[in-house]
């Protein structure tokens, strides 16, 4: 399973897992954060904006950033939960989430992208996050359609934990 939180629940979801890989999404300048408390074996920081399009001072998700993901995603082993956060668990990490299921799983983005906003209403992915992804992995489009379809996640400041599985399909 791929486990998805905000940074204000994720001591909450770590104490329920063990051996995990943890992949924080969180802006350019956040505070430095103290990782050793968290029981994981692998962590990856990456550092930009939850935008979709150039803004003066803003740090854009570009294709080394999602290069990142998916080497984050592919090197992770079976036996292990994954556990990506950005600041509200809404948008970028959302888009992880995504991405690596649809990087595993080719062929079922739509079922992705369904599933996604079953188990997460709120849950809106970064649209260029998906669009870059989408490219790096030839796609030609149809990860970005699946996220289309569902559309925006209802409103909400911060997301409640989910979980969404790794391999497809699903029983």
């Amino acid at each position: 399973m791929i486990h998805v939180t905000s940074l204000n629940a994720l001591e909450t979801v770590t104490a329920r897992l063990q051996n995990y890989d943890l992949l924080t999404l969180l802006s350019p300048g956040h505070p430095e954060t103290d990782w050793s408390a968290f029981a994981r074996e692998r962590h990856v920081r990456l550092a930009f904006h939850d935008v979709v399009e150039p803004m003066p001072g803003l740090t854009l998700p570009d294709h080394d950033t999602m290069q990142a993901v998916l080497d984050f995603g592919r090197q992770h082993e079976p036996q292990r939960p994954l556990l990506i956060h950005c600041w509200a668990g809404i948008s970028r990490s959302s888009a992880a989430a995504f991405v690596i299921a649809c990087d595993r799983n080719p062929g079922f983005e739509r079922d992705v992208a369904d599933e996604l906003r079953r188990r997460a209403p709120f849950a809106t992915p970064n649209r260029l996050m998906v669009r870059l992804a989408d490219d790096l992995l030839a796609r030609d489009g149809r990860m970005i359609e699946a996220i289309e379809k569902i559309g925006r996640g209802a409103e909400a400041r911060e997301g409640t934990p989910y979980e969404i599985p790794l391999q497809w399909p699903i029983g």
